[in-house]
């Protein structure tokens, strides 16, 4: 039989909080992230605003060492390090000292690029005929999978640990594939996630294709604008999520806080085939993607409370509230409540997904729906499908059962998570 996969551990490093709890009373209070970026208005972007989180030299130092920290310029790195640990201690799992690696459990935590800022000074200073003074860390930085190395290390995990990477879909993408290893019996636990670089080396490319907003300059903080008539492109922005995932009974035998459980899921891509392409979404695959999710997780599309959308502020959000109604099969009042935690935090890229994943549990587990802010004329497209009420501008209390979470990326790929509210009575 396959594994029951609960979450016992959350982390997270957002533009709106860093550690669950602040996180948390953020998501609540719809308070956004998003403020002026100097450096983006002195490299005159067209847009000037971003999501930064915002990690102390303290707070760096209680997750590396002061040998570590020297020669360092991975932000990615760091995000998805003290999230990673955040979410391993959420978990009261001990960080073993001894010289056996835990052969239990795992990584899988994704990102994007790693250590863009890194690779910049070294092409510098190599220009400059001083390739010696990169520090012995360059590489460990630079690599893709330096986030998920370092996590592995500084864990002591001796399952597999690896980095995934598929554009926005990363972070979702890499909780399905733990989730399916611990299913399959191969790793009691793992811990997923994903991380992105901040700043304008990852940014630029997007303001390049003028998918970044740039009329709210003035106004940062409502410059995120998912679902809302007057959106004009995403916010650029950065962190990290992560979860702690294991079987149920390696959970239940050490008396783990057990946040929800994973019903199940789908990866696909559209092939970039019929409207597909590299920037734009096969709605037949984004449909079926979501169909194929369900029947994964053994629900039908009447069950589910609430949706924590891709949602990025671009013209695609009525595109993906049709694909929604069309695979549900549910329009007007009968559609599940729908979010975007966007209008808080901009789009994180390779983060996005587990940051997202992270509020939906969350929401699962105290009993809330997070709102949409800056969304109040909400676009006439996605009113002629939905009904206004069903996109909550302020949050709600509610208990719920099932929310599903979706993530729609770059090459044309989607993946799709349906999450449980835990019931220790079933």
């Amino acid at each position: 039989m396959k594994k029951r996969v609960v979450i016992t551990g959350l982390g997270v490093v957002a533009p709106n909080g860093v550690g669950v709890q602040a996180f948390t009373e953020a998501i609540k209070n719809g308070t956004s992230g998003i403020k002026h970026d100097p450096q983006l208005e002195k490299l005159a972007f067209s847009c000037q605003i971003s999501g930064k989180p915002i990690v102390s030299d303290e707070l760096a130092l209680e997750y590396f060492t002061p040998l570590e920290l020297r020669n360092f310029n991975a932000s990615g790195i760091l995000y998805g390090v003290i999230a990673g640990m955040e979410a391993w201690k959420n978990a009261g799992l001990p960080i073993e000292t001894n010289d056996i690696p835990d052969w239990d459990s795992g990584t899988i935590f994704g990102t994007g690029t790693s250590g863009i800022d890194k690779f910049r000074e070294s092409i510098y200073k190599i220009d400059d005929l001083q390739t010696r003074r990169l520090g012995s860390t360059a590489v460990a930085q630079t690599m893709n999978s330096g986030v998920s190395a370092y996590l592995g290390g500084k864990l002591g995990l001796g399952n597999q640990v690896t980095t995934n990477s598929s554009a926005c879909t990363t972070g979702a993408e890499s909780i399905l594939m733990g989730f399916e290893r611990i299913q399959a019996g191969l790793a009691k636990r793992m811990l997923v996630g994903s991380t992105s670089d901040s700043g304008p080396y990852i940014w630029g490319g997007f303001d390049a294709m003028k998918v970044c907003t740039f009329k709210h300059n003035e106004h940062p903080e409502q410059g995120s604008r998912p679902l809302s008539a007057s959106a004009s492109g995403f916010v650029p922005s950065s962190g990290a999520g992560a979860l702690v995932i294991e079987d149920l009974e390696s959970a239940l035998e050490r008396g783990a806080t057990i946040y929800g459980e994973i019903m199940g899921g789908n990866c696909n891509s559209g092939g970039q085939r019929g409207e597909g392409s590299m920037t734009a979404p096969n709605g037949i695959a984004v449909q079926k993607c979501i169909k194929d999710a369900l029947e994964n997780a053994g629900i039908t599309a009447g069950e589910l409370d609430s949706i924590n959308g891709h949602l990025t502020a671009t013209s695609k959000d009525a595109f993906e509230i049709e694909n929604w109604c069309t695979a549900l099969d549910l329009k007007g009042k009968d559609f599940p409540y729908i979010n975007s935690l966007k209008s808080m935090v901009g789009h994180c890229l390779s983060a996005a997904g587990s940051i997202e994943c992270v509020a939906t549990v969350l929401q699962l587990h105290n009993d809330f729906i997070f709102p949409n802010i800056n969304c109040e004329d909400l676009n006439p497209d996605i009113l002629s499908l939905i009904d206004t009420t069903k996109i909550p501008q302020i949050a709600i209390v509610k208990k719920m059962k099932y929310i599903a979470k979706a993530s729609f990326g770059f090459g044309d790929v989607n993946a799709c998570i349906v999450f449980k509210k835990w019931n220790s009575n079933f």
